[in-house]
């Protein structure tokens, strides 16, 4: 890349001295580019090349919008009966055999959502096979570099006994299997490890292929194990099992809950944000509580990296995006046969924060809206969401809700800083996500089993609509009230091969 920047510049005198001298400094401000921000100060790299707005038109209107008082009243309506209930159950009695077959343990990669649903494949599989399921093992993730363990995250005692009467669990291997570590199958082929567990592998595939394991050695290990179970065909009991998993059995450690519900109750009363912020969560008042939405904005460097979308950042930001998948993905990110345009026509490119700024203030949220931003790190720093902010002036997120004392137990975890995000969004008024991804389905899914209103932007049509510079801002608003009218929470049945984590009807809940 730096061979391509030397070939752009002029080869003479000065310029070619300025030109070596970018080359030198341009490493320094593309790591800056990729820092996490929030509200962190912007990196050299967005200060120099701030992204301007795309869709001016539009978005002048957007900021002089007028919401009418019942389109407001009608936004924040909580879903109606849709004549649907829970229906995960715990056994009658308890349906553990008397002999376990021996011990599972899974070793899952992802990030959280990714692998709260293989936790839930875990136990289904533990299941199936009559197996103890030893607690999973979290991988280090490779892009935020999180070591946090499972009951870094998850209340493993509230786990245990959710699931008693339905499996066998341990926290920790006995004695005779201690040498069953990860570092042991990183070393050499070992017999009691499975590798090659299909995705999407049937019961029977584990019945013929993993239970003979557990016979003989008494324990097997599955790595990896991502999306190794079945969607279909699979008993009754088997998924709505994989339900109680992670709807009832997977809650978060007490330092999380509480640090959430701190967040929960600073953004319901904002008149006592501004106190002193300390560790006395439980006790803060909820006289007159408000609404707020969340918005996760999932328009990270990996998100966009995996785009052949123009984000608007020009040259810069596109050399960029290929220096990183070249880093994380050694060219396994390829070009797109597609154009940006044919892209955005099919709903494939992720809304930027402009974009879904636009979205809900089309929909009826006013510059009253009490927002919190759910994201991790946004790819291009403030100025990428400064637009945003200029809509949606009273915007929140962990950092400017909470002390430095409060987000010490989280700081540099990015599994226990999204999992403060999933709790504050599951005890809002509207959840939106951006664009598709692990936490959006985890909480679409989620948010559905509790029926809870959650807005499900319309890609496709966004995309034509964005394509559009004529279009006037009564047309677009138009266009996405309609567009929208029957994507806030309305029950979708899951259709062959789609997730039960994303779509828990009929599996998980039941016609009332």
């Amino acid at each position: 890349m730096m061979r391509l920047l030397l070939q752009c510049q002029p080869h003479r005198g000065r310029g070619g001295a300025l030109a070596g001298l970018f080359v030198l400094i341009f490493p320094v401000f593309l790591t800056s580019f990729f820092s996490p921000l929030g509200h962190a100060s912007p990196s050299m790299f967005t200060e120099w090349n701030a992204p301007k707005p795309r869709h001016s038109r539009i978005l002048k209107s957007a900021l002089q919008r007028e919401t009418t008082n019942a389109q407001h009243s009608d936004l924040w309506i909580p879903l109606g009966n849709q004549g649907w209930r829970p229906c995960v159950e715990s056994p009658k009695t308890p349906s553990l055999r008397e002999k376990s077959e021996g011990y599972i343990q899974v070793f899952l990669d992802g990030g959280l959502n990714q692998q709260r649903m293989g936790i839930c494949d875990a136990v289904a599989v533990a299941k199936i096979l009559n197996a103890t399921l030893v607690i999973p093992h979290l991988e280090v993730n490779p892009v935020w570099q999180d070591s946090s363990s499972f009951m870094d995250i998850f209340d493993v005692d509230h786990f245990i006994n959710v699931l008693k009467d339905d499996i066998s669990i341990v926290k920790e291997l006995p004695y005779e299997f201690s040498w069953s570590t990860r570092e042991y199958y990183a070393t050499a082929i070992r017999a009691n490890r499975i590798k090659t567990a299909p995705v999407h592998a049937s019961a029977n595939w584990y019945l013929d292929n993993v239970l003979p394991v557990l016979r003989s050695y008494g324990i097997a290990a599955i790595a990896p194990f991502s999306h190794r179970l079945a969607f279909d065909n699979l008993p009754m009991d088997i998924q709505q099992l994989r339900c109680k998993v992670n709807f009832q059995a997977l809650a978060f450690v007490p330092h999380i809950r509480q640090l959430g519900d701190a967040l929960v109750s600073r953004l319901r009363n904002p008149s006592g944000k501004n106190g002193a912020l300390g560790t006395n969560y439980m006790q803060e008042s909820t006289v007159g509580a408000g609404k707020f939405v969340v918005l996760h904005l999932r328009f990270d460097k990996d998100m966009a990296a995996h785009s052949a979308c123009d984000f608007g950042g020009g040259k810069a930001e596109k050399l960029a995006l290929a220096k990183y998948r070249q880093a994380i993905w050694q060219g396994r990110v390829l070009n797109s046969q597609f154009t940006n345009e044919e892209l955005r026509n099919q709903g494939r490119c992720p809304l930027t924060p402009e974009e879904i700024g636009l979205l809900l203030a089309a929909l009826g949220f006013d510059n009253n809206t009490r927002l919190y931003l759910a994201s991790h790190k946004v790819f291009g720093g403030e100025a990428r969401i400064s637009t945003l902010k200029k809509l949606f002036p009273l915007m929140e997120d962990k950092k400017s809700l909470t002390s430095k004392a409060e987000r010490a137990q989280i700081k540099g975890k990015a599994s226990l800083l999204a999992a403060v995000d999933y709790y504050v969004s599951m005890h809002s008024n509207i959840f939106i996500s951006a664009s598709p991804g692990n936490m959006h389905n985890a909480l679409v899914g989620h948010r559905t089993y509790e029926n809870l209103k959650t807005i499900r932007p319309n890609m496709a049509l966004l995309g034509q609509l964005f394509l559009n510079k004529s279009m006037t801002w009564s047309d677009f608003q138009q266009s996405v009230l309609e567009g929208h009218e029957n994507r806030q929470g309305q029950i979708r049945l899951r259709k062959p091969k789609q997730s039960i984590y994303t779509y828990p009807a009929p599996d998980c809940i039941c016609h009332s």
